[in-house]
């Protein structure tokens, strides 16, 4: 009877081990590992779909995500990390001098954060079949307005950028090498980017649940986008420096007469993204919106606003999103994130601003996260999370 006892046991380990091995477990759980004590960090992927191109059959539209958590969670909602032009998400896992990222920071405070690299970009895959041609920035683009603009003078708060580590980041400093050489090619079409990422996020959001979305730069377009799309998975929008200033791209060339308008067409058409948005009362184009620049800068070293005229069209659905809009002393930022603040506050949405300078934290350029001060940076959007998000 033994006998025969073990032989049973045997068969079922036997049927059992072929099932398993006939009927795989997902690479991707339902539940999002971080949950699960034993993995802490790992990647997957959301969005995306096969199609036939030519000949061939791929994926497309898909989004890398790497995630990391604390042992234990403690913070009720998880931070979403986006990043901007020609970059990836290395920009938030640490600094080019080998300092710890906002990553770790946003960990070390109890999050669970996922750090994404954009459709079409890093390690999410290019494929100029798809989406289009492709375009690269140069060294010049990065030193003059992002890392070391103080030796450029091309806009007045440039003077003040002190945080770069190892002085001004131009060429032969070596944080500014190996910031430059983590430059990616990007989508050159800036309309096709948001078509691809919006989605993209949002699938990330309908896997994770509600979040706080953090962008930088570029990036702040999809912000925007996502929380008029769906408050419902919008605790809160972090919103670094975001794309501006509304409706125009300017270029800066120092000097009194220090800036001007790039072209007539307007880069953001629906004033903050080239997507459309809910506004109230609805718009069928882009061309129902009135706009007008401002007779005069909001304050000194401004630039004037291009604005909504009155009565301006409301967005409903970012004003249901708490928002702060985050500026560094020294950054080319600094001339514009005002216009971007009065033209939320002007359709209803009324976000907050966390002017770095105005909390002790001077000399921030654009790239902050990077910067020698980089954990002051992240601890006062903690703060500003914690006093808001609930």
């Amino acid at each position: 009877m033994a006998k025969t006892a073990l032989l049973a046991v045997s068969v079922l380990l036997e049927l059992i081990g072929a099932a398993a091995a006939a009927d795989p477990q997902p690479a991707i759980p339902d539940v999002p590992a971080i949950f699960k004590p034993a993995q802490r960090e790992g990647y997957f992927f959301v969005g995306g779909r096969y199609e036939t191109i030519g000949t061939k059959n791929i994926a497309i539209g898909q989004m890398f995500v790497q995630y990391h958590a604390p042992a234990e969670v403690k913070q009720p909602f998880p931070v979403v990390m986006v990043h901007g032009t020609a970059q990836t998400g290395v920009n938030f896992l640490g600094t080019p001098d080998g300092r710890p990222g906002w990553v770790d920071r946003f960990v070390e405070r109890g999050f669970a954060v996922y750090v994404v690299d954009q459709v079409g970009r890093g390690r999410s895959g290019d494929n100029p079949d798809v989406y289009g041609p492709y375009a690269r920035l140069s060294t010049g683009d990065l030193e003059s307005i992002f890392t070391g603009q103080e030796k450029f003078e091309l806009f007045p708060q440039a003077k003040l950028h002190t945080q770069w580590p190892g002085g001004p980041g131009i060429k032969g400093n070596a944080a500014f090498d190996q910031f430059y050489f983590s430059q990616v090619p990007y989508v050159a079409s800036a309309l096709k980017s948001e078509e691809l990422v919006d989605p993209a996020i949002i699938a990330l959001l309908e896997k994770i649940g509600p979040s706080i979305v953090l962008t930088h730069s570029q990036a702040g377009v999809f912000g925007w986008a996502v929380s008029d799309q769906r408050p419902d998975l919008v605790k809160a929008h972090v919103a670094v420096e975001p794309n501006g200033p509304t409706f125009f791209d300017i270029t800066f060339k120092g000097g009194t007469e220090w800036y001007e308008r790039v072209g007539d067409a307007r880069a953001r058409p629906y004033g903050i993204t080239r997507v459309p948005l809910h506004f109230e009362p609805a718009v069928s184009s882009p061309t129902d919106l009135t706009v007008v620049q401002a007779d005069r800068p909001t304050r000194p070293d401004q630039i004037r606003c291009w604005l909504q005229a009155e009565p301006a069209r409301q967005l409903p659905q970012i004003a249901k999103v708490p928002a702060v809009i985050v500026t560094g002393e020294a950054s080319f930022r600094a001339t514009m994130d005002d216009c971007t603040a009065a033209f939320l506050a002007q359709a209803g949405a009324k976000p907050d601003r966390l002017a770095l300078a105005d909390h002790g934290i001077h000399g921030n350029g654009h790239m902050m996260m990077l910067e020698a001060n980089n954990q002051q940076v992240a601890d006062a959007i903690i703060d500003w999370i914690a006093a808001k998000v609930r």
